[in-house]
């Protein structure tokens, strides 16, 4: 065989294995295809496995099957109050009909710009009718639910289904958030300051109470005291005027007795008496006379 019949089949050859290559695409488990020619649909490809399409004319083109995310910027929102804040939504989707989804957005890069500004502009619409405290609350849910129900027919004729819808993240804005937390702190300032008050005040009224109980009780007690110390004297004076009732003489002893008891009890005593006073009779016998050793008054 010449060398130019060889180069002929080998050139049959390696068009047919490019017709072949080109002819065959595969498609993943997570794909799903759209085979077009000339632009037109031919059939849609959701099987995995290695598929034949007709070379140079029919193309493909793979959208994904899982479950896809949308997350734009968080955007200022006014609420029902009148307060602002940044909301920050995102959404989940899947391509339900590639079809559909390719002769309306082509793309998924190009739907998800539109998709976003779709989510921005719904979740706007349902938060302008809430208060702050809705999205604090169990309403988050149900606003939610309305923001989804409503994205869903919004995109209903771009061949997808809304998966989910969530708002990750509702906060005041910095200069809003500052104002809040100034005007919290002031009115946690003047609480303090009206409990502080409320707490001195009570603190004197106890402390006089305290004061008007503590004078009042050692009132009583002087006064119980003086009546006890005077029932006490009257009946000393009693017993002492039964005493020298029967024996004057004692009497007139145990008295003397007191008196100096009373006298030499305290230290740095002293006294200037004359050594016949009556004062020291006792002092030399029990009958008040002379010392009968020395003779002498008894000092």
């Amino acid at each position: 065989m010449s060398r130019a019949k060889l180069a002929i089949i080998g050139g049959i050859i390696i068009v047919i294995g490019v017709l072949l290559n080109s002819g065959l695409f595969t498609v993943r488990e997570t794909d799903q295809v759209l085979v077009l020619q000339l632009g037109e649909h031919k059939r849609t490809v959701r099987e995995p496995g290695l598929h034949f399409k007709v070379p140079l004319i029919q193309n493909v083109v793979n959208y994904d099957k899982r479950v896809l995310s949308v997350d734009p910027p968080a955007e200022e929102m006014l609420l029902s109050d009148q307060k602002r804040i940044l909301v920050d939504a995102f959404a989940r989707y899947r391509i339900t009909d590639p079809l559909k989804f390719f002769q309306t957005v082509r793309d998924e890069q190009i739907f998800g710009n539109r998709f976003g500004n779709i989510l921005t502009s719904t979740v706007k619409e349902f938060v302008a009718q809430r208060e702050l405290a809705d999205l604090l609350s169990d309403q988050r849910n149900v606003i939610m639910e309305s923001i989804r129900d409503g994205v869903a027919t919004e995109t209903d004729g771009f061949g997808i289904e809304v998966v989910d819808i969530r708002i990750g993240r509702s906060e005041l804005p910095e200069a809003v958030s500052q104002t809040v937390y100034e005007r919290m702190r002031t009115e946690r300032e003047r609480q303090s300051n009206k409990l502080r008050a409320e707490g001195e005040e009570n603190a004197r009224r106890i402390r006089a109470e305290a004061d008007r109980q503590q004078v009042e009780i050692v009132a009583e007690a002087q006064r119980e005291a003086v009546s006890l110390r005077g029932g006490g004297d009257a009946t000393r004076n009693a017993i002492l005027g039964e005493s020298y009732g029967k024996d004057p003489e004692f009497f007139e002893f145990f008295r003397s007795l007191e008196a100096y008891k009373e006298t030499f009890a305290r230290e740095g005593t002293t006294m200037v008496l004359s050594p016949n006073s009556d004062f020291f009779k006792y002092f030399g016998s029990l009958q008040g006379g002379r010392d009968q050793v020395t003779g002498r008054e008894a000092r």
